[in-house]
């Protein structure tokens, strides 16, 4: 048995997309590829899940409009954290 990893972001916090975010097919009323959520799109927190093959967490992200997206921890940061413009803001954190 392994420790499961511990959440980084907690429910309720603001975050921010940390580069564009679009669909892996996991919205089928989407075209698989197509943006879903722009780099730097704030939303909320409003549930965490854990992937367990990957023992990383899952966060599911309320950007607005309707649109609730699965992002992982390399996906998003904190409102008000440094990110250098054109970067992957989140990773290695």
């Amino acid at each position: 048995m392994f420790e499961p990893a511990s959440a980084r972001f907690q429910w309720g916090q603001a975050v921010a997309a940390a580069s564009d975010l679009y669909n892996d097919g996991s919205f089928p009323q989407e075209a698989e590829g197509a943006l879903l959520v722009a780099q730097g799109k704030i939303g909320e927190v409003v549930r965490i899940g854990h992937y367990v093959p990957a023992n990383q967490s899952v966060y599911l992200v309320d950007f607005g409009s309707g649109r609730v997206v699965g992002c992982r921890e390399d996906e998003i940061v904190l409102v008000g954290a440094k990110c250098d413009p054109g970067s992957s803001c989140g990773e290695g954190k």
